[in-house]
């Protein structure tokens, strides 16, 4: 019998993820307007270990997954809901684009774009440059949403150089530290330097071992957990500030 292996399972990254992000959120709603007290950054900081938790195991999710069209379907079904939760959170409009082109949707449809990225890239039918061109759409298509393009370019390169961990963060830094940059010049320099925090998953995601874990409800229960934990969010939100967006994008 095989000894089980040391090192962090899927769903402990995913628990990890969980609270990493919900602290993110709550801060978020409870001191909103970007505030710089070192304590607040601190936990912002601490929030962005989510993210590329969420964005390595959706490509883990790819690879693994036996049907791929039911895999996308529960993701787009998840975007779908996570919308109105994510937006409700944070006072941001439901239609997109009546504030602004940030934030205007969760991270969970950079994740299903970033599937289809995926799939995109191991088609045989279609040449390198149709393939580029796909991805390309694909990415401006996540644009609008939490994370934005860079999120669907990282989860292609977790998908592509699976098994270079070195490959894999060093993509993830570079990319990110785009974001970042968009996020100095067009929203808040301390909040775009915050972004690179990224950095504190990697750790984490090197000690994943490459198993889910004794728990096989964790996916249902990240389904479920997510956008209800978003609705507290909001309801908080609107009980110490009133109906306000507490966020860019709102």
């Amino acid at each position: 019998m095989d000894s089980p292996k040391t090192g962090l399972t899927g769903n402990q990254l995913k628990a990890i993820a969980l609270c990493s992000m919900t602290l993110d959120h709550l801060i978020c709603v409870i001191f909103p307007n970007y505030p710089t007290d070192l304590w607040i950054l601190l936990c912002h900081a601490l929030g962005r270990i989510a993210a590329p938790i969420f964005w390595f195991m959706v490509a883990e999710g790819y690879h693994h997954t036996h049907n791929l069209r039911k895999y996308l379907l529960r993701l787009f079904v998840f975007a779908l809901v996570g919308h109105f939760a994510y937006n409700f959170a944070f006072g941001i409009p439901f239609v997109p684009f009546r504030t602004s082109v940030f934030n205007q949707t969760s991270v969970i449809w950079p994740l299903f774009i970033g599937v289809i990225a995926l799939w995109v890239r191991d088609r045989e039918g279609l040449k390198t440059w149709q393939k580029t061109v796909i991805v390309f759409v694909l990415a401006a298509l996540a644009f609008p949403g939490d994370w934005s393009s860079p999120a669907v370019i990282v989860i292609l390169a977790f998908g592509r150089n699976r098994g270079n961990f070195k490959k894999q963060m060093l993509s993830m830094l570079l990319w990110i530290g785009v974001y970042a940059a968009v996020y100095i010049i067009f929203i808040n320099p301390v909040y775009g330097l915050l972004q690179m925090c990224v950095a504190l998953a990697i750790p984490l995601l090197g000690s994943y071992n490459g198993q889910r874990g004794s728990f096989k409800g964790m996916k249902y229960f990240f389904y479920i957990y997510y956008p209800v934990h978003l609705v507290a969010c909001g309801i908080i939100r609107i009980l110490v500030h009133g109906n306000i967006g507490v966020m860019i994008g709102g």
